[in-house]
C-alpha cells in the first residue's frame, strides 16, 4: 500500500490513482537543487523502487515561475575552492542514475525556466513536454564551471553535437519552440494546458506493460554506443524476456478476445 500524499522540505509526493505525482515547491528559490533537494528526491525514488510501491509511472512538475534553476549557489558552504567532484558524485550521479533505473516511465513537465543541472534532470526523463513559455539553459559556462550531471552525456545524443556544443558553450536559452525543433522535448502546450497534458500522457503510460517500457528505455540508451549486431542481441535478449511476461500473455489474450488488455507489469 502507498500513502495518498507525502510532504518532504523541498518537494511534496502525492499519488493520483497509479500515477506518483512529485512537484518541486521551493518556487522562491526556482526549485533550486540545495542539499535537502537530493535527500528528498532519492528518499521519493527509493519508495517509488520498492516492490510493494504501486505507482506505474512518475511524473515531475514544478510550482512557481521557473521549474529549476539547477545548482543552488547559495547552499555552496565550506572550503574554497569547494570540491565540486565529489559533489557530484555524492548527490547529482545518484539522482541521475537512479531515475534511469526506475522501473517505471517517467515524465517531465516543464514550466518556465530550466537550467544547468535542472536541464540534466529533465534529459533523463523518459518524455518531456513544455509549456510554451519554458526555456532551456545550459548555464554551466556563465560561472566558469563544465556542464555536469549527465548533460555531456544526454544533450549530444539528443540535439547533435552542434547545437549541443552551441548550448553549452554560448550559454544562450534555448526557448521551447526550438527545443521542440531539436528534439530535446516531445510536445508544447500553453500554459494551462500543461499539467493536464502531462498527466494524460502519464496515465496513458501507467496502463501499459511497465516492464516492457523499462526495456524500452534500455534498449534506447544502449543503442548509442553499440553496433548493430550488439543492439540486435540486445533487443533479442530483451525480446526474450518480454516474452515470458505474463503482460505479454495477457496482450496475445485480449487481441484474440477483442479488448482492451489489462497490463499488469508483471
Amino acid at each position: 500500500m502507498t500513502d495518498s500524499s507525502m510532504s518532504f522540505q523541498t518537494m511534496k509526493l502525492d499519488y493520483e490513482g497509479d500515477i506518483a505525482v512529485v512537484t518541486l515547491c521551493r518556487p522562491e528559490a526556482r526549485n533550486a537543487m540545495n542539499r535537502q533537494f537530493f535527500v528528498d528526491f532519492q528518499n521519493i525514488l527509493t519508495s517509488l523502487a520498492d516492490d510493494n510501491n504501486t505507482a506505474r509511472a512518475l511524473l515531475l512538475q514544478a510550482e512557481g515561475k521557473g521549474f529549476c534553476a539547477g545548482a543552488d549557489l547559495k547552499d555552496q558552504t565550506g572550503e574554497m575552492p569547494p570540491n565540486l567532484g565529489d559533489t557530484l558524485r555524492q548527490n547529482y550521479h545518484p539522482l541521475i542514475t537512479g531515475l534511469k533505473n526506475l522501473p517505471i516511465p517517467t515524465i517531465a513537465a516543464i514550466n518556465g525556466a530550466v537550467a544547468g543541472a535542472g536541464m540534466s534532470l529533465i534529459c533523463a526523463f523518459d518524455i518531456a513536454i513544455a509549456a510554451r513559455d519554458a526555456y532551456f539553459l545550459q548555464a554551466f559556462i556563465n560561472i566558469a564551471l563544465v556542464p555536469d550531471a549527465g548533460s555531456t552525456y544526454f544533450l549530444p545524443r539528443m540535439v547533435g553535437r552542434a547545437r549541443a556544443a552551441t548550448m553549452m558553450m554560448t550559454g544562450e536559452p534555448l526557448p521551447a519552440e526550438q527545443a521542440l525543433e531539436f528534439g530535446l522535448i516531445s510536445e508544447i502546450t500553453e500554459p494551462d494546458d500543461l499539467i493536464p497534458r502531462a498527466k494524460i500522457i502519464a496515465g496513458k503510460l501507467a496502463a501499459m506493460p511497465t516492464q516492457t517500457l523499462f526495456s524500452i528505455r534500455k534498449l534506447l540508451d544502449s543503442s548509442e554506443c553499440n553496433t548493430l549486431a550488439e543492439q540486435l542481441e540486445a533487443e533479442a535478449v530483451a525480446q526474450q524476456t518480454a516474452g515470458h511476461s505474463r503482460d505479454f500473455m495477457e496482450g496475445i489474450t485480449a487481441f484474440l478476445q477483442k479488448r482492451p488488455p489489462e497490463f499488469k507489469g508483471k
